[in-house]
């Protein structure tokens, strides 16, 4: 997804709330601010539906969630709503919400040239408050490659950078796969 700043007037979290649900396109919520989110190209869609089904297959019967890029994340103590490609809550405390999730374990952006800043940035910034996040995996959709950030404590995040031939892991669901797995089915532009 591309955030595309439009004028709006600023909101309130409960009026985006109650605003987002009566639109046709997604809005992130930052600071008051409303972003509309585009759509992305064909890899990027790939990359998101196959990082969904290889982390629904692992985690099927655990009592996890696995969700796309049509559901929001409040960002803890602040008042931001984001919608990543890819998130994964095992959080019991996001059991009964329905309008978005709160607690995810894992987040997934596949990059695009808009975007790629923000979510090295000031995105990653807000997901880093969120304290059950333990993975955020930044997926290039242009060539096999993916950086990870794995939080090795409070405020310290380890990053790995991964390419074709290697692995990828993600200890706080414990799966391993080849990065192969993920690139399945991409089309690279010559």
């Amino acid at each position: 997804m591309v955030a595309v700043s439009e004028q709006f007037s600023r909101f309130s979290p409960e009026e985006y709330l109650i605003w987002e649900e009566q639109q046709e396109y997604k809005h992130e919520y930052l600071d008051g601010e409303v972003y509309a989110m585009t759509g992305g190209s064909v890899n990027h869609g790939q990359l998101a539906a196959n990082f969904i089904a290889l982390l629904k297959n692992h985690l099927r019967g655990g009592g996890c969630k696995v969700l796309s890029s049509d559901v929001k994340v409040k960002i803890q103590n602040s008042n931001e709503f984001v919608y990543p490609d890819v998130s994964i809550t095992c959080d019991q405390r996001d059991r009964s919400l329905t309008k978005y999730i709160c607690f995810p374990c894992i987040i997934v952006e596949v990059l695009s040239p808009s975007t790629e800043s923000y979510d090295r940035g000031k995105k990653f910034k807000f997901y880093r408050q969120i304290e059950t996040l333990q993975d955020y995996i930044l997926v290039n959709p242009n060539q096999i490659e993916i950086d990870s950030y794995s939080k090795i404590s409070q405020n310290k995040w380890e990053m790995t950078n991964c390419g074709a031939g290697e692995s990828i892991e993600l200890k706080s669901i414990n799966l391993t796969f080849s990065i192969e797995q993920l690139f399945e089915d991409i089309v690279f532009e010559l």
